[in-house]
């Protein structure tokens, strides 16, 4: 049993019956945890053509093994369902607290299905899985739900809750953990699908400690590789994920108005060294974590109001600072705790509102359309900030933008397509593929859509080795030859992180497999292999693709927006620099073993030993 608590809560908000499952020894093994177990629980119940929003969509929170262990890095949890942004396969990571208290707890996970007919919420400790009234915290920003919680279950409790975006089925709403401290399941609309549910909060605490099969060898395979972590990571650890933004901004990789401007003069004043110099008050780490990269930051006096809470990530920054061309740190900082207060993806909302500024500027959007909304131009930190108060409230043009860039973009119509900026729904995250081809490829095959993270392919093309996947040193980020095979190696490695649920800094902080696979067994007892947990990753990552082509998706859904392939930056550290997409395509199907369609062949399905969920 090491590493697991042996139990997984299956909760029925329609009757308000709650179950326990117990996951076999063979398909822990099989699917360790997180991204894996939770994909595999959904394609078994969630039906493709499910609503998203419907009764029949699971909402799975799922730990990992390493989760709540001393392992660094390990304080991290995923949630999956079927996204109503995308209307395909979604998930989300997040760190701080919330999945190492669910396994104090005593529990692996917690999957709902059903609707309440009531707001509610769950308490999860020791042992014991209550369904209560959430009357009194409907409507609260996360915030103020967290400290409800708090005061009345207890300070070293954890909370995963919604704020009033979810509650409005807002399809950009995540779920927020730690309060003011604002780690966020944000991707692909998770948040609207526990607003659906009108389930609220989930609280998890509790006493119980993660068995560990050999207690004396993975303490000191931990002690022998926290130093070079932390070594490794002193950029990091000083200003954040937002200390490289001006590095990014230099190499053509910060996304610029919407993705087509080339360089930015702006950029050093929103920087994770000027948070540092102004508004930084501390910083934070999530469980087990020898980095934190997580900064407090407080704004007293600004045109936008007071800030306490959480400092905006390098990707904030990105969408809200380089895609907006907003230069305001203070204007940015506000953006974040609203949609860290409301429950909104930072990523996707700073995307929506670089698309309405372009269409405002060519006269797509008019004043007539914004229903009292700020007008949204380049620049304007208010327009920001009022926008982001608009798509939670759902009044004005916030009705229109909190739907996404490509559904607001079928709605408007004409040319707005032209600067919907997504993948299968998603939005971009704040890496150019122009910058590193391998995100091009990244990108046109994450399952959940544009995501930088499925593969962090870039990792390896800025700083990163990872031997065991053939990276023995760090890749040309131009290079087009052999990107199929790196990619799907890097996406099965990811999948395999995701399920342990490891934070994929690690290997910034020059952490390996071989590290990662002896911190595993030492744990479990088992006797795994790095090929053997590599192809455990491919299974995950096929088994998630198969859904997806059960969900209708194909070859035509593996593209990029036309402006990434077709029109080069104009000037900076990726000028004139296009990703031939189609060749590293016809490559990369051919490395996975999926058809000329992008459907995993009936014999590559049998060799992973999931050929069952055709």
């Amino acid at each position: 049993m090491g590493g697991y608590m042996g139990k997984i809560a299956v909760v029925d908000l329609t009757s308000a019956r709650i179950d326990f499952i117990a996951i076999s020894p063979a398909e822990r093994r099989q699917w360790l945890g997180g991204s894996g177990l939770g994909a595999r629980l959904l394609a078994e119940n969630t039906p493709p053509a499910a609503d998203p929003l419907g009764p029949d969509n699971l909402l799975i929170f799922m730990t990992g093994p390493m989760t709540g262990t001393a392992i660094p890095a390990s304080g991290r949890h995923q949630v999956v369902a079927k996204s109503p942004l995308t209307g395909i396969y979604g998930e989300a990571d997040a760190g701080g607290r919330w999945g190492a208290c669910l396994k104090a707890a005593g529990f692996d996970g917690i999957v709902v299905r059903g609707i309440a007919s009531q707001p509610v919420y769950l308490v999860v400790q020791d042992g014991e899985v209550r369904l209560l009234p959430a009357d009194s915290l409907w409507g609260l920003d996360t915030y103020a739900t967290d400290r409800q919680l708090k005061k009345r279950w207890g300070p070293d409790v954890a909370a995963a809750c919604i704020g009033p975006a979810g509650e409005r089925l807002v399809p950009l709403a995540t779920i927020i953990h730690e309060g003011k401290n604002g780690r966020s399941s944000g991707r692909g609309g998770l948040g609207a699908v526990m607003g659906a549910k009108r389930l609220k909060a989930v609280v998890a605490g509790g006493s119980r400690q993660v068995p560990v099969a050999d207690p004396a060898a993975l303490a000191a395979a931990i002690d022998a590789a926290v130093p070079r972590v932390r070594e490794r990571t002193r950029l990091m650890q000083e200003y954040g994920t937002a200390g490289g933004i001006i590095g990014a901004e230099r190499i053509g990789d910060l996304p610029l108005k919407n993705w087509t401007q080339g360089t930015w003069d702006g950029v050093e004043k929103i920087s994770g060294q000027a948070m540092a110099e102004t508004i930084v008050t501390g910083r934070y780490h999530c469980a087990s974590c020898p980095i934190g990269c997580g900064r407090q930051v407080r704004v007293e006096r600004s045109p936008y109001g007071r800030v306490e809470g959480a400092g905006p990530e390098y990707e904030t920054v990105g969408m809200f600072g380089g895609a907006c061309l907003v230069s305001d740190l203070a204007a940015i900082a506000m953006a974040n705790e609203l949609c860290n207060r409301y429950g909104l993806d930072t990523i996707s909302t700073g995307a929506v509102i670089a698309f309405a500024m372009e269409l405002y500027e060519h006269g797509i959007l008019t004043d007539r359309d914004l229903g009292g909304c700020p007008a949204p131009v380049w620049g304007d930190g208010r327009a920001v900030v009022g926008l982001i108060q608009a798509i939670a409230s759902q009044e004005g043009i916030g009705r229109l933008l909190g739907s996404g860039v490509r559904r607001a973009a079928e709605l408007i119509g004409g040319r707005a397509g032209e600067f919907a900026m997504h993948v299968k729904g998603l939005e971009l995250p704040a890496h150019d593929p122009r910058a590193f081809y391998s995100l091009a490829l990244g990108y046109a095959t994450s399952n959940r859509g544009a995501c930088h993270l499925q593969g962090a392919s870039y990792f390896f093309e800025k700083a990163a080795v990872l031997p065991e996947a053939g990276i023995n040193e760090v890749l040309d980020r131009f290079r087009t030859d052999d990107q199929g095979l790196i990619q799907a190696r890097l996406q099965d490695t990811m999948c395999l992180m995701d399920s342990l649920k490891l934070c994929k800094f690690l290997f910034y902080g020059g952490i390996d497999l071989t590290t990662v696979t002896g911190w595993l067994n030492h744990l479990t007892g088992w006797d795994c292999t790095v090929a053997e947990l590599l192809t455990t990753g491919e299974r995950i990552f096929n088994l998630k693709r198969l859904y997806n082509v059960k969900c209708g998706v194909s070859r035509r859904d593996d593209v990029l927006p036309e402006r990434i392939l077709r029109q080069p930056r104009p000037d900076g550290g990726a000028a004139g620099a296009l990703p031939p997409l189609d060749a590293m395509l016809r490559e990369y199907y051919r490395v996975r073993g999926w058809d000329e369609v992008g459907r995993p062949r009936p014999e590559t399905l049998a060799r992973l030993g999931i050929d069952k969920f055709l």
